[in-house]
């Protein structure tokens, strides 16, 4: 069964960088996208930054320019480079796998999404 460990959060001054990480385990044949979301409390999550099978990305407007998605396809994993950190971007955040298709004896399984289990990123002033 396929699971998401997500790196370790942290806290940093403001105009600081983090990078934070999410692998999978399992066997996966494919997916349609990888993406992270952010959850500021008392707000639903919103979409950060996603990257599809393509390579192509696309970004919240108030991360353009600072974050960078990127992803290694042979470790199943996604990476979120995060630079000119501001307060405003502490949140909790999530990496998903979208539409990921496991390999399990044999059988490719029906799509299905998966979470990571939450990031704390926190921003001081």
């Amino acid at each position: 069964q396929v699971h998401l460990v997500e790196s370790a959060g942290g806290s940093v001054q403001a105009g600081g960088s983090l990078r934070i990480s999410c692998s999978a385990s399992g066997s996966i044949y494919g997916f349609r996208s990888m993406a992270w979301y952010r959850q500021i409390p008392g707000e639903n999550a919103t979409l950060v930054a996603i990257i599809n099978n393509r390579a192509d990305t696309r970004y919240a407007d108030y991360v353009k320019g600072r974050f960078t998605i990127s992803r290694d396809n042979a470790k199943n994993a996604v990476y979120l480079q995060m630079n000119n950190l501001k307060p405003e971007d502490t949140a909790v955040y999530f990496c998903n796998f979208d539409d990921v298709v496991e390999l399990r004896g044999g059988t490719l399984l029906s799509p299905h999404d998966y979470w990571g289990q939450g990031i704390q990123v926190t921003v001081s002033s």
